[in-house]
């Protein structure tokens, strides 16, 4: 599992448009990797919406973002292109990406258990260390205060 102040592991990514990509692939630059529970619902659709919305405050950091769920690569494409995303989706169908970073949880469901994703976001910063993350994350005024942090922490060196 990932730990801050720690390298976190280059697991392969299928990103929308059928890339691949390694999460190597993105040294050089700060990355923002968020998880979400499902492509298309409400929740999720807000916050890749919010993310949409500062996207140009990200890369004046020279930061970019990516959204992560267990969705096939069909269904990315889908909420993608619906939402008019500016940053790619990667499709985990496998969990290897989410086994890597933990957040695969049981919840409550209609008073059923079951297996899905906590909604999380990690900040890795462009050597690959993973420097911050947000676990059970609540949308409302989430991009904001990554954002903030991203600042403080490239303020800090």
């Amino acid at each position: 599992m990932v730990e801050i102040g720690k390298p976190v592991p280059d697991v392969e990514l299928l990103l929308t448009g059928g890339r691949q990509a390694r999460l190597s692939d993105y040294r050089g630059r700060w990355l923002v990797l968020y998880f979400f529970p499902r492509a298309s619902t409400p929740g999720c659709t807000q916050e890749g919406l919010d993310f949409k919305e500062a996207i140009h405050k990200f890369r004046r950091q020279s930061t970019v973002i990516l959204g992560a769920s267990r969705d096939s690569l069909k269904a990315q494409e889908k909420f993608k292109a619906k939402y008019e995303f500016p940053f790619d989706l990667v499709a985990d169908t496998e969990e290897k990406l989410c086994e890597a970073f933990g957040v695969i949880k049981m919840k409550n469901m209609y008073g059923r258990k079951v297996r899905g994703i906590e909604r999380s976001t990690f900040l890795i910063d462009d050597q690959g260390v993973l420097r911050q993350e947000w676990r059970g994350v609540k949308v409302k005024g989430h991009v904001e205060e990554v954002l903030e942090t991203l600042k403080a922490l490239k303020k800090q060196g």
